[in-house]
């Protein structure tokens, strides 16, 4: 590739040689994990580029779009790097874009840790606690289902639990459906939205009778709802005082969320299907949230979560970054160094990782006692075996035709 000149000269002669994107898939997720490579021999850098719903995409524009601007670079101007890549399509943001962004911006951050032999914590000023509270999520087809997983998951150590119970029909979010639940209707594995309004106090009705009164208690709805079922489902869970209550609304209507949580009992947590850093902002600038629950690599990577995590400090706004299984295990390692260096922390989602995925990212983080920890190895304490990696071939379309049967029992398209 042809090599890119900056516009001021090096501190070195040190230089980014090549820069790709990897994809992976040892939990049948796609996961994409961009490497940057230098004229060092041994230094690169990894960071997390996952849009698991479109990985071919963005592993297109990192190896064909994003690369060619960057060969030649030092890998020091993280700033003007990030700036480069955001303004070079002309049409900025979007998910495909800010996840190739990132995965480079997060792999330059993982060169400067190695280059001072610092964690990237230490880079951004240190540690303001010693680890991250988690929580995993408990499901179940039924509510003692749920609960028996809550306790199971309890009995790790964690202090924090999202519940998830289903029901009839397969559009369930995160627990499993029952096939054939509305017989009568045109599409009888629907999702029926009374129904889920009317059943969920009664989960968390029976959360509090089981599990207590100190455990933390949180729920996703997952978009589905218009703004006034949020508000009626946040009142009727206001007895049960739950720790967030999240996506409580599609993104077409976020423009209503300031209003909802001024009228909503319990905390609100938004944000993971956000793709703009400064869309991000605007949340917390207009009161929209109490948790922002951005997909780091979605709104470009470390650089922007930061300028982020800086303005819930002066807001009172807390983070929740986004953190399930299509999260790789770098960018599990970039959100740690966020939560660890911020008073703006408020709870971090966690997933427990196969064995498989632990395989080919050798220095996953794993929860202790329900806590995660940074690790104090140079950079991002993470690495990718690319052998193992390439053992896991990802499948295309299988989250399209997953979402495609979300609908109500009228056969109208649900948010997956």
């Amino acid at each position: 590739m042809e090599q890119t000149q900056a516009p001021w000269p090096g501190r070195d002669e040190l230089a980014i040689t090549s820069v790709r994107a990897i994809v992976t898939a040892p939990e049948g997720i796609p996961l994409v994990v961009v490497r940057v490579d230098t004229t060092e021999p041994g230094l690169y850098g990894l960071g997390c580029a996952t849009f698991t719903q479109r990985f071919h995409a963005v592993a297109a524009t990192v190896d064909r779009h994003v690369a060619p601007m960057l060969i030649g670079r030092h890998p020091a101007d993280i700033e003007d790097i990030n700036r480069l890549v955001h303004l070079s399509s002309y049409w900025r943001n979007g998910p495909v874009l800010n996840n190739a962004l990132s995965g480079v911006d997060q792999a330059l951050w993982d060169i400067a840790g190695k280059r001072a032999g610092m964690p990237v914590y230490e880079l951004l000023g240190g540690r303001v606690r010693a680890a991250a509270d988690t929580y995993l999520h408990a499901a179940g087809a039924t509510v003692s289902e749920t609960l028996d997983d809550a306790q199971r998951l309890l009995a790790t150590g964690l202090r924090h639990v999202r519940l998830q119970t289903g029901g009839p029909g397969l559009g369930t979010y995160g627990a499993p459906g029952t096939a054939g639940g509305y017989p009568t209707a045109p599409y009888p594995d629907g999702w029926d939205v009374h129904r889920y309004l009317a059943t969920t106090p009664r989960l968390f009705e029976r959360a509090r009778e089981v599990l207590g009164d100190e455990v933390e208690l949180l729920h996703d709805v997952h978009s589905r709802l218009t703004p006034k079922q949020a508000v009626v489902l946040a009142r009727a869970l206001e007895p049960y005082r739950l720790f967030f209550l999240e996506d409580v609304v599609a993104p077409e209507h976020y423009d209503r969320l300031p209003s909802i949580r001024e009228q909503s009992p319990v905390p609100i947590a938004v944000g993971e299907q956000l793709s703009s850093v400064t869309d991000a902002a605007r949340f917390v600038q207009t009161h929209a949230v109490d948790l922002l629950r951005v997909h780091v690599s979605t709104v470009g990577g470390l650089s922007a979560c930061r300028k982020l995590v800086a303005l819930c400090e002066f807001t009172g706004v807390r983070t929740a970054w986004h953190g399930p299984g299509d999260v790789s295990p770098v960018g599990v390692a970039a959100n740690i160094a966020l939560d660890v260096t911020t008073s703006a922390f408020g709870i971090q989602e966690g997933h427990v990782y196969n064995d498989a995925t632990r395989e080919v990212f050798p220095g996953t983080p794993v929860a202790v006692n329900g806590y995660l920890y940074p690790s104090d190895e140079p950079g991002w304490g993470v690495d990718l075996d690319e052998t193992q990696a390439a053992k896991y071939e990802p499948e295309t379309g299988l989250h399209e035709r997953w979402a495609a049967r979300v609908r109500r029992p009228d056969g109208g398209l649900e948010s997956p």
